[in-house]
């Protein structure tokens, strides 16, 4: 605590040497945070979620025959909590993580002041863990979003949510790493890594910059039992206000397709297509294996994993503009994302080794042109295939590395392996999802 507050004082005065940072509140001759905090608190909200429980979705036990004669009680649904940050008070939107209301029956929101009201999802989003609430409510305050790719490591940084369901906390700490990607087989990942204590019902709460702006939505947390260690992740505000966007237009995230493979490189900065998809928007505007993806939409592209998760938030239909280096030559394309591959709402094949996934044999635009695949045709939720990470609109390339462009071949590649990852192709990203 000692060191915080000396490294705080450090702070003041480099401000008071022109440096451009904001300056930190001295009371009774001491720094405190206490105006930031009572500024941005009554923009971050509780979540109470009631969902439906695991024996409550079981038929039997919704018969009230079968419970009479067993002498079983009727399931009860369970209650679980967790924080959100208002971010339009005009529209009462509240934006929370999607792990937080998936499987909602209801949700309330409780503010600051103690007023409660009922939400409504406008809609969530898996990839990101962004989801969109909206509450019907006067006098609300709201939190401004920053611009999280300003970040650097070192920045301080402050949480505030609502961990394990005691009330709003508030904590602080700095930003450790940038660009966090690998915690879920989503693909959509660039999160802010932050030592800001945050802890179980932290989740979709505020993480804010020394300026009070909102430049990230905790997300997640790695600790042995469930409790903070040190190592908590948010995702960037750049990213949850461009979803939140598409889900207020559309109600969903409507992704799209450029149509590349991408790797990083060592040692640099930029994201090097390894494939071009014969006929795809990224052929036609021009780009080429080998080339170095160093910005989108005049943001900077640091890896691989960030180049994705720039790409998984742009709508099908919208154009982007991409600066590269090809060679010696730097160069600006321009490119208009794509649909995805066609996905089919009804029929396809059961497997018994993806259980939940109906399978279709299709065809997909590969580098070398058409070729054949197996195309996810729906996934039911809570399934087998729906934890481990399939969705509809997957297409199945391979598994454990080796090619499979049927339903049949798809079954024979799955029997009698005790370890087995997919390879699944997901808008422009290559996935590989382990089923055991």
């Amino acid at each position: 605590m000692l060191k915080r507050i000396l490294a705080m004082v450090l702070a003041c005065l480099c401000l008071n040497a022109g440096a451009q940072l904001p300056a930190v509140a001295v009371r009774d001759g001491l720094p405190t945070l206490a105006p930031l905090i009572e500024r941005v608190a009554p923009a971050v909200v509780n979540i109470a979620v009631l969902v439906r429980s695991p024996e409550e979705q079981n038929p039997l036990l919704r018969d009230p025959f079968f419970r009479r004669f067993f002498g079983l009680q009727a399931p009860q649904p369970q209650l679980s909590a967790g924080s959100g940050v208002i971010v339009d008070a005009r529209n009462g939107y509240v934006i929370t993580n999607h792990h937080v209301i998936k499987d909602a029956t209801e949700v309330a929101v409780t503010l600051k002041d103690n007023r409660r009201f009922a939400a409504r999802l406008v809609g969530s989003d898996a990839g990101t863990d962004i989801a969109l609430l909206k509450i019907q409510a006067e006098n609300l305050s709201e939190a401004k979003f920053g611009d999280s790719d300003a970040l650097a490591v070192g920045d301080f940084v402050v949480a505030i949510g609502n961990p394990f369901g005691i009330g709003q906390t508030v904590t602080s700490g700095i930003v450790s790493a940038l660009g966090r990607s690998g915690l879920s087989p989503e693909g959509y990942e660039n999160f802010i890594q932050t030592d800001a204590p945050i802890n179980p019902g932290n989740s979709g709460g505020a993480l804010i910059n020394l300026r009070g702006e909102l430049i990230g939505i905790n997300s997640a947390i790695i600790g042995p039992a469930g409790g903070n260690v040190g190592i908590g992740f948010a995702v960037p505000a750049n990213m949850a206000r461009a979803v939140m966007q598409q889900i207020a237009r559309f109600g969903e995230v409507r992704r799209g397709r450029l149509g590349i493979q991408m790797q990083d490189l060592p040692g640099r900065d930029g994201a090097q297509i390894t494939q071009v998809q014969a006929g795809s928007p990224a052929e036609q505007a021009g780009l080429q294996t080998g080339d170095v993806v160093v910005a989108v939409n005049a943001r900077a592209v640091r890896s691989a994993s960030e180049l994705r998760a720039h790409l998984g938030v742009i709508a099908v239909g919208e154009t982007l503009e991409m600066r590269l280096q090809r060679g010696a030559e730097t160069r600006t394309v321009r490119a208009r994302i794509g649909e995805l591959e066609a996905r089919h709402s009804a029929g396809g094949e059961a497997i018994a080794a993806l259980p939940g996934a109906r399978l279709i044999d299709a065809e997909r635009t590969g580098a070398r042109g058409r070729e054949r695949a197996v195309l996810v045709a729906a996934v039911e939720a809570g399934t087998v295939a729906f934890q481990t990470g399939l969705r509809p609109g997957d297409v199945i390339v391979g598994v454990n590395r080796r090619r499979v462009a049927s339903v049949a071949e798809l079954q024979k590649a799955l029997a009698g392996n005790e370890r087995v990852a997919l390879h699944v192709v997901r808008g422009d990203i290559l996935l590989a999802i382990p089923l055991r």
